[in-house]
């Protein structure tokens, strides 16, 4: 577990992004304890790179790596290998859910990516049980599936909004864990991040969104109505990780207000777990010097 200072807050480590630390090991929530994410420094860059320049070369010495290991886990699926990857990303508005989309996936091959960002429910999706359209986006053999926001909003933005009944979204938290413990016993590898930023970088944000034309797209005037609800927000956010983060899918906690090391933590938690599955390329299953020796005969 991270080391913590006297108000539980991680303890600044003198790492590098060459480090051998594992860096999940530093950002996991424990889970099942209170959790105080006010607690939590949001500008921190705990194990690695401490500067813009750095975070952005750190991230460009992670790509190759990172290619390969998701060449290797797709090629893996052709020969029986069902274990894959789901990437969950979490947060406040403007914490950067869309940005690692772009930064952290393009980094690997679109094609073996399953790329789901999740909106309100339509009146079809609402006729389900709240699984019902998760499960219907999970990655498939060899895939990285990527979640922008998840199951999750069924205990957040329903808690905050009231959009269902106390006792049906207290249920919802068991149901999660059984779930997410169903898919890790079934080959996949969930990574759970909450983007943490803090309401003034929130703010600033959305402000700038409003600086620029090309940004009005992305601004919605209800982001002004949750930021009046920010506490609710925060403690919806401290239950989720409370009650959801488990062995076998914890939740990390990944300092959000600095996007370049927001980009590079998620990446190195992708690469810790891809690297800890170590999936290797099928061998032939045919004679390969027989196929030489015909193409060289032609």
């Amino acid at each position: 577990m991270p080391k913590r200072d006297s108000k539980g807050r991680r303890t600044k480590r003198g790492s590098t992004a060459g480090d051998d630390l594992a860096l999940r090991e530093l950002l996991r929530v424990p889970g099942g304890e209170p959790m105080d994410l006010a607690a939590y420094d949001t500008r921190e860059t705990p194990a690695g790179p401490h500067d813009k320049p750095t975070g952005l070369a750190a991230m460009t010495d992670l790509a190759t790596p990172l290619a390969d290991l998701q060449e290797r886990l797709w090629a893996a699926s052709t020969a029986g290998d069902r274990r894959r990857v789901l990437l969950v990303l979490q947060g406040m508005d403007t914490s950067g859910k869309g940005g690692t989309v772009k930064h952290v996936i393009g980094l690997f091959n679109p094609s073996g990516c399953r790329i789901h960002a999740f909106k309100a429910p339509t009146p079809k999706e609402l006729g389900h049980p709240f699984l019902w359209r998760i499960k219907r986006a999970l990655p498939q053999a060899g895939e990285l599936g990527i979640f922008d926001r998840s199951h999750y909003e069924d205990v957040l933005i329903a808690r905050v909004r009231a959009l269902a009944p106390a006792a049906e979204i207290e249920r919802r938290y068991d149901e999660i864990n059984r779930f997410e413990k169903s898919l890790t016993g079934d080959g996949v590898t969930v990574i759970k991040c909450f983007l943490h930023i803090s309401y003034d970088e929130q703010r600033d944000r959305l402000l700038k969104r409003l600086d620029r034309p090309d940004k009005h797209w992305k601004f919605h005037v209800s982001d002004i109505d949750d930021r009046a609800l920010w506490p609710a927000y925060q403690r919806a956010y401290e239950l989720a990780l409370e009650r959801c983060s488990t062995p076998h899918a914890p939740w990390y906690l990944v300092p959000a207000d600095r996007k370049w090391y927001r980009n590079w933590a998620v990446s190195r938690l992708l690469l810790e777990h891809l690297s800890e599955l170590d999936p290797r390329y099928p061998k032939a299953d045919f004679d390969v010097e027989e196929a030489r020796r015909r193409l060289l005969e032609q």
